[in-house]
């Protein structure tokens, strides 16, 4: 054992609970990456800024809707029925959409699988990119995962194209179909604002209170009174300190 591994050396002399107690394990940090191997995925990484195009609507990345994400993520767990509410309306789509882009590459898929006697292997990119992945909320990674989903129907509609199934008109209304299901969800947080506001403050609306539902209407009453939540949602705490074990 190496010198400073435990303070505290744990033995059938020593009660579990005594040589335990005086330490606790560090949070836990995990690593993960997503590999792009087309450019139409990768646009859907950045999106585009007001400020690379003023003349042209933003697009919401995936970096930029990781961001809004965190902000609703945190805000749901400070008892914000606003953000509970987009994290319900996002894990809905999240899944609605990933069916979608299924059904379109399954379409796809046999459609390369349709020529007698001709077996079509899907294109590779020769200079793949790996991005690393790193977000303090799982939407992050869920919009991710929708990316990843894209780049493979993205893949299948250009081996169709380059292999003469599909003409380029076609192809680029597919690529289009498919890109539009990723940004209907990146889109879904545009705009969202923290208010500094909790359920409380709907009994008698506070100016903060007003002000959403101005902005973004009122919740459904299940949200308010806290019976309906995404199924993935944060524990609501008054005290925002992490727990011991969260992964970060």
């Amino acid at each position: 054992m190496s010198r400073g591994s435990f303070a505290t050396i744990c033995s059938e002399q020593q009660p579990l609970a005594a040589c335990s107690s005086s330490q606790k394990p560090g949070g836990l940090r995990g690593q993960a990456r997503m590999t792009i191997q087309t450019r139409q995925a990768q646009r859907l990484v950045h999106g585009r800024s007001r400020r690379q195009e003023p003349h042209k609507a933003e697009i919401i990345g995936l970096t930029r809707f990781a961001t809004l994400m965190r902000g609703i993520w945190n805000a749901a767990s400070r008892d914000d029925p606003w953000a509970d509410w987009l994290l319900l309306q996002t894990h809905e789509a999240v899944q609605e959409n990933r069916q979608g882009l299924e059904a379109l590459r399954e379409q796809m898929d046999q459609a390369l699988q349709s020529m007698p006697a001709v077996e079509i292997e899907l294109a590779e990119s020769l200079r793949p990119i790996q991005l690393p992945l790193s977000f303090t909320s799982p939407y992050g990674y869920m919009g991710a995962y929708l990316i990843a989903e894209f780049d493979q129907y993205a893949r299948a509609v250009l081996t169709a194209r380059h292999v003469g199934l599909l003409n380029r008109d076609d192809s680029e209304r597919r690529l289009y179909e498919g890109g539009r299901l990723v940004r209907g969800v990146f889109h879904i947080p545009q705009g969202w604002r923290y208010r500094a506001v909790k359920r409380p403050d709907l009994e008698q609306p506070t100016p903060a209170a007003q002000q959403m539902i101005e902005e973004w209407g009122e919740p459904p009453r299940a949200i308010i009174e806290g019976t309906l939540r995404a199924e993935v949602a944060p524990a609501i705490q008054a005290d925002q300190a992490a727990a011991d074990n969260d992964v970060t």
